[in-house]
């Protein structure tokens, strides 16, 4: 892995401890081994909907990063940007084979992704209204795919960990707590581990959710 460049300002990262979203970057800015300061943003309050935050991101969504003077919002742009300024071409590929292996991952983790682990644990940890049963339903789906994936795959868009990985792990790792069960999916399991085996891992804060699929 290459030296991360000094900036010329600490990275400030705007989250909330229990985001899958602003974990990804988290993990990645200590993978990377980049120091930064963690703001945490009380979402029960509405802070982020509040003038000062707003400020940064007018959609009202963590996680944001700063670098300096600039400020990213979304959690997938700001993991390309740091493997662009910070990584090496092992967390996202400049070929256009692999850079393509990356995109389909990612396009996964902002739609299945999202439709199936992400929704199933907004019902159960954050009480949001979502159709808890459908939610469950295609996080199983989506599980059987990843799991037959990587039967023959190390990881999931090459035989190294890339930001694909890293956009997907936080709301796997915490299926359980929406209720869906990892227990059908060894080869998932093992892809977890692996990723929690990496210099650097920091693990998302779980909740006392745990629920029987």
């Amino acid at each position: 892995m290459s030296t991360p460049t000094p900036t010329a300002a600490p990275i400030v990262l705007y989250r909330h401890p229990l985001s899958g979203h602003s974990h990804r970057v988290e993990l990645f800015l200590s993978l990377l081994g980049l120091p930064a300061t963690l703001v945490d943003i009380d979402l029960r309050t509405g802070e982020h909907k509040q003038p000062p935050f707003l400020a940064l991101n007018p959609l009202g969504q963590l996680p944001v990063l700063r670098d300096g003077t600039l400020v990213l919002t979304d959690s997938q742009a700001i993991l390309v940007y740091l493997a662009t300024r910070y990584g090496d071409e092992r967390w996202l590929p400049r070929d256009p084979i692999g850079a393509a292996a990356v995109q389909r991952f990612m396009s996964l983790a902002a739609g299945e992704l999202v439709q199936g682990p992400m929704s199933a644990r907004l019902v159960t940890v954050f009480g949001l209204p979502r159709d808890h049963e459908a939610a469950k339903a295609s996080a199983h789906r989506l599980l059987a795919m990843l799991d037959g994936h990587l039967t023959a795959h190390t990881f999931l868009a090459a035989e190294h960990p890339t930001i694909a990985d890293l956009a997907h792990y936080a709301y796997i790792a915490h299926a359980p707590e929406g209720g869906v069960s990892l227990e059908a999916y060894p080869h998932v399991r093992s892809w977890l581990a692996r990723i929690e085996a990496l210099p650097g891992f920091v693990p998302m804060r779980a909740t006392r959710v745990a629920l029987a699929a």
